[in-house]
Parts: C-alpha cells; structure tokens; sequence
C-alpha cells in the first residue's frame, strides 16, 4: 500500500512539474515580447529596471504561504527573472574578483546565474570597468557589520559619475580552508582578507595562534594560493574563504564558520549609469561636503529629524581639499523624489559645500 501511495503523489508530483515548465516557457515567451516592443519604441537602454524586480520579489515573499521559506521561494523566482532578462538582454557584472570572492556571491544573489561575470582586481578597476560602459553594472562591498566601512568604496564615489542602482546584504560565513591531508598543527602561514582575518581574530587566537596571518587582496586569492602551494609549502598553509571559493578550489573545510559575530553580514552596492524610479521601499545615498566652522555636522543631522526621515548610517572621509575639511557619506530611507527626502535637501543645500545623491534605491528583499 506504501508504495502505491508513494507512485500516486510521485505522478502528481511529475505533472504539476510539467504545468510549472510551461508556465516557466510562456513566461519567457513573454519576456522575449517586452524585448521586442522595447527595440522598437527605442527603449534599449532600460532593459534592467531594478525598482521593477524589486517591486516583484517583494510580491513573491508576500504571497508565499508554502512549507518553503520566503528567501528560498525569492531565489528560485530570482533565477526564473534573471533567465528570462538574458532573452532581452545578458548583463555584463563586474565585481572585485578573483572568481569565488563573496562580491562574486553578491553579484549572483542579485542579478541571478544568467549573467556574465567579469572579475577585477580592486574596487577602483570594478568603477572604472562600468564607467567604460565595458560592464553593464558593477558590485562593490561598501559595509560590514562588525568592521565597519569600506573607505575604498567610499573614496570611489568621490571622483565617480557612477550612481547606486540596488543593494545586497549577505551573512558572510568564514571558512578554514585547507588542502587535502593538511595537518593543522603544521600551519605555519593563514591567508585571507584583511576583513576576514579581523573577522575571525578571537577564532584564530584561540585555535591558532601560532599561525601567521598574511593579508591578500581577496579571499578567493587566499584560497587560489593554499590550492597552488609550491613544495616548500605543502601542508603548512591555510586560508579563510567562503564556500563558493572552496568549491572552487577543491579545498576541504576541517572548521566552518568560525567568524566571532554570529551575525556578520556585509553590504554591497549596485553600481551603474542609470538613475533608479521608486520602488515604494527605497534607499538614498548622499555625499556632503560640509563647511569648515562650527556645528557644520548639526547642521547635517538636524534636517533629517525635523523633516522625519530616517538615518541609517552616515560615515566621515577626509574631502582632500584643504586640512581637516571632510565628506559625510549618509544613507537614509526613502527616495530622492519623495516630498519629504525633497525638503531635507534643499535645507542641506544651503548649509553644505556640496550635496550630491548618489543614489535612490530599492532596499535589499532577499
């Protein structure tokens, strides 16, 4: 009778899949009209409309009544979506390579699999790659919970016409990583991250403290680096990386998420040339270059409380023009359209050097 029962649901099973791959192909049908009507009302260049994708993700959770969890039912529509944009238009991604780096993950976690990948060198490379118009879009970590901001990231925005198109938060998992039949007690030498290894400094002080710690330019650097060791150095090095670069690599992880905070999570941007519509649930992005006299930061703050707009974050870089003269880098919620955001900067137009939005932006949903 079991196995009765078991050949009855598995038929049903096996339907409702065909029923779904068909409504997958009309649904690409679909995508493949809006590409056309696009090419001929000369509307190319929005293929992407971020505030769009948005907007639908947050009605796929809010739908979601299954036994599945919200972000696992996002991510299969998320891919559905970017298969179906690559009909209209592949994108090209930048991010801060090499390939396996949690800025690639971030990369993929947005836009989907159906996308071209370019991996670059530093952050500088990722705006200048988009900038170019060589990438369509680029993504650059900009914050980490536990370790604050990116300064590079920041710095980038001060000489860039690039703007913020969308976000992405990550929980950042910390792996060890070594090669096959690595003894750890023989580790002589950890590769990672400066980030990372930051990360990770309670762990590694407690479990190996006579290891030497070297900074690389990316955890995927580190892993490439334990996964070509020389002679010299088998089995007496290690790196701390995220899944996707042990895979990658084909290392193994004798010890898995071994950050201090339990809760890291990093932030990154979407960069691109296009300016975003409202989504209902934005972010914005300002750069001000306060006057040099006293309470210029009070001055920063108060319209954001008197007009009832939320701060989220605002970070302090120096201007580089003249001694102690800095840039205020705030984040805030809502959109630059919004009546209330509208009114907050014309008070910071009169009280700072410069205003500049950076950016309005759908707040992350996966």
């Amino acid at each position: 009778m079991k196995e009765q029962a078991l050949k009855v649901l598995r038929m049903e099973i096996d339907a409702l899949d065909e029923k779904i791959q068909a409504l997958i192909a009309t649904r690409a049908e679909l995508a493949a009209e809006v590409a056309k009507v696009k090419k001929e009302t000369n509307t190319q260049s929005v293929f992407y409309r971020p505030e769009r994708e948005a907007q639908v993700l947050s009605r796929v959770i809010e739908r979601n009544k299954s036994l599945l969890k919200d972000k696992d039912v996002g991510h299969i529509f998320r891919e559905i979506m970017s298969a179906c944009l690559a009909l209209e238009q592949p994108l090209k991604i930048a991010f801060l390579g090499p390939e396996g780096t949690f800025t690639q993950a971030a990369a993929l976690k947005h836009f989907g699999h159906s996308v071209i990948s370019a991996p670059l060198g530093s952050i500088d490379e990722v705006f200048r790659e988009v900038e170019a118009k060589s990438a369509h879009y680029g993504v650059v970590p900009i914050e980490n919970s536990s370790e604050g901001m990116i300064n590079n990231t920041l710095d980038s925005f001060r000489h860039s016409a690039l703007v913020i198109s969308g976000e992405v938060e990550m929980r950042i998992h910390q792996n060890l990583l070594v090669a096959e039949g690595t003894d750890l007690s023989q580790v002589e030498r950890i590769y990672s991250h400066a980030q990372s290894l930051a990360q990770c400094r309670s762990w590694l002080d407690n479990h190996m403290p006579y290891a030497e710690r070297f900074a690389v330019s990316s955890n995927a650097e580190a892993a490439r680096r334990v996964a070509t060791q020389t002679h010299d150095d088998v089995g007496k090095v290690a790196a701390i990386a995220g899944t996707m670069a042990a895979e990658l690599y084909g290392l193994q992880l004798p010890h898995e998420n071994i950050e201090d905070q339990p809760d890291n999570t990093t932030r990154f941007l979407i960069i691109g040339h296009a300016s975003v519509p409202a989504s209902g649930q934005d972010k914005t992005s300002l750069l001000v270059l306060a006057r040099n006299k006293p309470g210029a930061l009070y001055h920063i703050l108060e319209p954001f409380h008197r007009h009832n707009v939320s701060m989220t974050s605002i970070e302090s870089r120096p201007s580089g023009q003249g001694a102690w003269g800095y840039v205020f880098y705030i984040d805030f919620e809502g959109h630059h359209e919004d009546e209330k955001v509208q009114q907050v900067l014309q008070d910071l137009d009169q009280d700072a050097v410069e205003v500049r939005i950076l950016g309005s932006y759908p707040q992350a949903v996966l």
